[in-house]
């Protein structure tokens, strides 16, 4: 247990370092617009989201096999009414394939657009990208978790597990982002800022 502890304490201290450069958008700063294929085959986007919708809250999540992506998703899932009630639209990105979106659905029941980022310009344009280097990777893979796999590409790309929540007007209303993937915005606070 104690091997356990230390050595998920190295894992975050050496992810925080590397995410160190990113530091996501600014409060304030238009969102940068996006659109894509949710995994019911919907096109989905920004602009046509907040045409229909007051705002949207925007997260981005690591992949299936992060448990703190699941536990999140699946509190967002179940808020989904409180925060569709303040007429919020809720989508998720993610650099998984479209299987693993499916088992991400699986595991937290998630009724809200995910979009898979293929070619991971959605996370570059919010600055939430890193590449995990080698010596992470090998330790993640030794886990059983494989980014190329998952991912469906060779890049280890991940992004920082950030929320938006961008007004109707495009505008970016609020921001966590956090380099600690243990740490999320809860959806008491994002039902507070909207």
């Amino acid at each position: 247990m104690m091997k356990r502890i230390i050595l998920s304490i190295a894992l975050i201290t050496v992810l925080c370092l590397q995410v160190k450069a990113q530091k996501g958008l600014t409060v304030g700063s238009k969102a940068p617009l996006f659109s894509g294929v949710d995994q019911n085959g919907k096109k989905v986007g920004l602009k046509d989201a907040l045409k229909t919708h007051r705002s949207v809250v925007l997260f981005f999540y690591r992949g299936q096999w992060c448990p703190y992506c699941n536990k999140h998703i699946k509190e967002l899932q179940d808020s989904l009414q409180l925060l569709s009630d303040k007429d919020a639209y809720v989508i998720g990105i993610t650099p998984e394939t479209k299987e693993n979106i499916d088992k991400t659905i699986k595991k937290t029941k998630a009724g809200f657009s995910i979009l898979q980022d293929k070619d991971d310009s959605i996370m570059k344009a919010y600055d939430v990208n890193f590449v995990m280097d080698d010596a992470t990777f090998t330790k993640y893979k030794g886990y059983g978790i494989n980014l190329e796999t998952n991912n469906g590409n060779n890049r280890h790309t991940l992004p920082v597990p950030a929320t938006y929540i961008i007004d109707k007007s495009g505008k970016i209303k609020y921001i966590h982002f956090d380099p600690n993937y243990q740490k999320r915005a809860s959806v008491k606070l994002l039902l507070s800022r909207l």
